[in-house]
């Protein structure tokens, strides 16, 4: 199975963090394709999940590219199907398969990947939630990124979303573990 991105979509949110820090920036890039499940309910879904990495593959590096020209350094995955569509064909794309590139993009990802899927249509909102790549208890990586989708899905389209920031919430202060308390990690609290 070949799925192709019919259309892309970014998000960009950029907030000034005082006294010199990076600011926190936020992003999310949606791949919007057809659902060849659409329709009618298919019970092997293991064709898309392997047409998935293709479309983890262009996803990572679209993340990427819309993070400069900073670092991801959190992350969550999510998405929205059309009506003619099953949640299930969205998680289907959405599994460690189409995760991995994504990860190899970013330089890392030792953390699973926060989701979030629904179906809907043109004009749904959904909350994608935000987590530290590589260690997921880092409190002050816990966040958010939501997001309307104007133009998609259609009733027969599945709209792929990756969401992440370069760094933790501004002025994070409720404790917990630290980006400095865990060996190796590369980021700022």
């Amino acid at each position: 199975m070949n799925i192709q991105i019919k259309k892309w979509l970014s998000f960009v949110e950029t907030t000034e963090a005082p006294d010199g820090q990076a600011p926190l920036r936020k992003i999310a890039v949606v791949a919007v394709v057809d659902n060849p499940c659409a329709g009618r309910r298919v019970e092997d879904l293991k064709p898309m999940i392997d047409a998935s990495v293709e479309l983890g593959r262009q996803m990572g590096k679209a993340f990427v590219e819309a993070m400069l020209p900073y670092k991801v350094l959190s992350y969550g995955k999510g998405g929205v199907v059309g009506s003619n569509g099953e949640q299930e064909h969205v998680n289907a794309l959405l599994t460690t398969a189409f995760a991995e590139p994504v990860r190899s993009a970013v330089g890392g990802g030792k953390a699973w990947i926060s989701s979030m899927t629904k179906r809907g249509a043109p004009g749904t909102v959904i909350d994608i939630p935000l987590a530290h790549k590589d260690a997921l208890y880092v409190r002050s990586f816990y966040d958010g990124f939501t997001l309307t989708l104007h133009d998609a899905p259609a009733a027969g389209e599945i709209a792929l979303i990756m969401a992440g920031a370069n760094r933790g919430r501004i002025d994070a202060r409720v404790g917990g573990l630290r980006v400095e308390d865990v060996k190796g990690l590369d980021g700022l609290s």
